[in-house]
């Protein structure tokens, strides 16, 4: 007998960890100031440019002495811009534990071609043992690991007095996670994650030190156009103040401003990561009552509260062929999409098999709650079908 379809279905149906959903209440016409068919390096295109870079240092509470740019290519923009601006001077740590952070070693590695790398590194639903990580060396590590839904718990194994730069890969931890500063020499991340901006444009803030390593500090290898953020030896700082370095969308300005307005009349910083919490604790209720599944961080203390994945522990399930594990996860999302209960949350290509649900601040607790209801009973209708074809 196949078990009852619930009674709702969630009001915004977006769960996808990039583009995220939308901030409750967005509607077009709250872009309709944008700065369309103007340049941006005109009086009004530059002005909101100001202001996007203004906010996001008041609703990240950014510290004054730190600079803040909106750059190309996303958060993969930002975070390459750092690496071959400032990488090579000195050794890398580099702490990865998903797919993403395996990227920017990859790139290091194989791409820069640095030497003397110490790579920490731990599989999917682990993280690596962060006091490994030498502050003498340039550390780059990834704050929350969106395919894994792995992020670091603090950032108390920094050292405060390192001699070497921190670069952090915060795009799923921006607007949720309280960042330490402090401890943070080069933070990336992009418009499309945790409050739901669109894509193509990243965001690169940099500490003092980090602004001294430009200025001191010229790589072996050339440097693209769009990598390029000093001028003559010195920070090139236009980059920051919002004159791009590349021509921007001013429609995808305009909705992160938006984003932006809608942070800050919330509660700021604090009440985004509160609504990212209580979104993660309506995951944890569903766990605590459901036998068949669990989270792919087993420990609490690294459990992403935005990219939060899950895994199938049904002893019919895990005794299947991994690619069979796979097919059932995607089966299942698929029988919720074509109901139109829920989007876009099923595990990252690379990440093992199970779901992965975006509870960044821009969603509802209570949608997260009823997408529950539906996943379990796909679950049900998912396995009833495995079986039959047995």
């Amino acid at each position: 007998m196949t078990a009852a379809k619930p009674a709702s279905r969630p009001n915004v149906p977006h769960f996808s960890s990039g583009p995220c959903a939308k901030r409750p209440g967005w509607n077009a016409q709250n872009l309709k100031d944008a700065a369309l068919g103007r340049s941006h390096r005109a009086k009004i295109g530059k002005a909101k440019l100001k202001l996007a870079i203004e906010l996001t240092r008041e609703v990240l509470e950014v510290p004054a002495g730190y600079k803040i740019g909106i750059v190309p290519a996303s958060d993969t923009g930002a975070v390459e811009m750092a690496l071959w601006s400032l990488l090579g001077a000195r050794p890398v740590t580099t702490i990865a534990w998903e797919s993403f952070g395996e990227g920017w070693v990859s790139d290091i590695v194989k791409e820069l071609k640095l030497k003397d790398v110490t790579r920490l590194h731990a599989g999917y639903g682990e993280i690596p043992d962060l006091s490994k990580a030498d502050p003498a060396s340039d550390i780059v590590f990834t704050w929350n690991g969106t395919t894994s839904g792995v992020r670091v718990p603090n950032a108390d194994w920094n050292s405060a007095d390192r001699e070497g730069l921190t670069i952090c890969d915060a795009t799923s931890a921006a607007f949720a996670q309280p960042l330490d500063w402090a401890k943070l020499d080069v933070v990336t991340f992009s418009w499309q994650k945790a409050l739901g901006g669109e894509a193509g444009h990243g965001m690169l803030v940099l500490s003092p030190r980090a602004v001294e390593r430009l200025e001191t500090y010229k790589p072996a290898w050339p440097l693209p156009k769009i990598f390029r953020m000093t001028k003559g030896g010195k920070l090139n700082e236009g980059i920051f103040e919002g004159e791009t370095i590349n021509t921007p969308s001013m429609l995808c300005v305009e909705d992160y401003l938006d984003a932006l307005g809608w942070a800050k009349s919330v509660g700021g910083l604090n009440a985004l990561v509160a609504r990212a919490d209580a979104n993660t604790k309506a995951l944890a209720d569903w766990k605590a009552r459901t036998p068949w599944v669990d989270f792919l961080a087993t420990d609490p203390s690294i459990r992403s509260n935005t990219s939060v994945c899950m895994k199938v522990i049904d002893p019919a399930i895990t005794a299947l062929s991994p690619d069979a594990q796979a097919d059932f996860a995607k089966k299942l999302v698929a029988l919720v999409e074509k109901e139109g209960a829920g989007f876009d949350f099923a595990h990252y290509r690379d990440a093992p098999a199970g779901l992965r649900i975006w509870c960044g601040a821009t969603v509802e607790a209570s949608d997260v709650a009823i997408l529950t209801q539906w996943i379990d009973w796909a679950f049900a209708a998912t396995k009833a079908s495995l079986a039959q074809a047995a």
